[in-house]
């Protein structure tokens, strides 16, 4: 069978409207929703990848880099564990340096708190270097083409609105259930002792984590293979956003594929992680307040 001509391939834009002989459809908010986020972003997506059939170089070098990334984010990261660093430390003379990383992760008071801030800082590390410099240096392209952009995003807040909305009301609903209040907030300050300064400078922390997640995985690996798989580049960047909720309740593990895809959709759609980021960081508030009102110690 003859294949079309490279020329008949035009890449659809999402924001095209409709032929003035095309009569109008009228749809309610959750046919605008489907169009506008699905229907259109598969189909923008698709005749892009049909137009880029060279880019097979570029979409191996995401995943290898994704790859490496998350599994020196999954086995480095653990602050009860420093033992990496400070070996890396001692090998180029930074003793003392070593010293007081061991005595802050293992012998202070503080320890609890010292090994999630090495958790945040070690994950953003994984989450934003690699792909950095994988953009700058090896694929030579702008990191901002890799869901930064801020222009034009601002319509998009009713899907923001929308999507939280959703997710609070369950949020509430789950914070009743003890799993849910052993677990968050992820930093328990000792009974007696106030939420200021190690909580909130643990927030400043949990809440940057996320900005270099989404960028991670809604900018740097969905932007990265969409190019050549499309749509379905989504999906592939769902997969592994998913299994890093393994660790936590399967209610939230499930919820993290509908998020993923959601999140994915969005950032095809306006080319930006941030509402993506927005609605991480306030569903992260929304919990971690729900759980220190259980414990009867909301800003005390």
């Amino acid at each position: 069978m003859d294949q079309p001509a490279a020329s008949t391939l035009t890449p659809i834009s999402p924001d095209v409207a409709a032929p003035e002989h095309t009569a109008p459809i009228r749809e309610g908010f959750l046919g605008r929703l489907w169009r506008t986020y699905v229907t259109d972003v598969r189909a923008a997506a698709d005749a892009q990848a049909a137009t880029n059939r060279a880019t097979d170089r570029k979409m191996v070098i995401v995943f290898v880099t994704a790859a490496v990334a998350l599994t020196c984010g999954n086995f480095l990261s653990d602050g009860a564990q420093p033992q990496w660093l400070e070996r890396v430390l001692r090998s180029v003379g930074l003793h003392a340096i070593a010293t007081r990383l061991h005595d802050g992760m293992l012998v202070s008071t503080h320890r609890d708190f010292n090994q999630l801030a090495f958790w945040a800082v070690v994950v953003i590390s994984a989450y934003v270097l690699p792909a950095v410099f994988v953009i700058r240096v090896v694929l030579r392209e702008r990191v901002r083409d890799y869901g930064l952009r801020l222009r034009g995003i601002l319509p998009h807040v009713r899907v923001y609105a929308a999507v939280y909305a959703v997710a609070a009301p369950l949020i509430i609903a789950a914070s009743f259930l003890s799993s849910f209040q052993d677990r968050y907030p992820f930093f328990h300050p000792a009974a007696g002792h106030s939420l200021w300064p190690y909580m909130y400078v643990w927030w400043l922390l949990y809440w940057a984590q996320f900005c270099a997640l989404e960028f991670f995985f809604r900018g740097f690996l969905l932007h990265g293979i969409a190019p050549r798989l499309g749509w379905a580049a989504i999906f592939a960047m769902a997969l592994p956003y998913n299994m890093l909720h393994y660790g936590k309740p399967m209610p939230e593990a499930l919820a993290a594929i509908v998020g993923g895809v959601a999140l994915g959709s969005l950032s095809l759609k306006t080319r930006s992680i941030w509402w993506g980021a927005a609605i991480h960081i306030s569903i992260a508030v929304t919990m971690d307040i729900c759980a220190l009102t259980h414990a009867g110690r909301v800003f005390g």
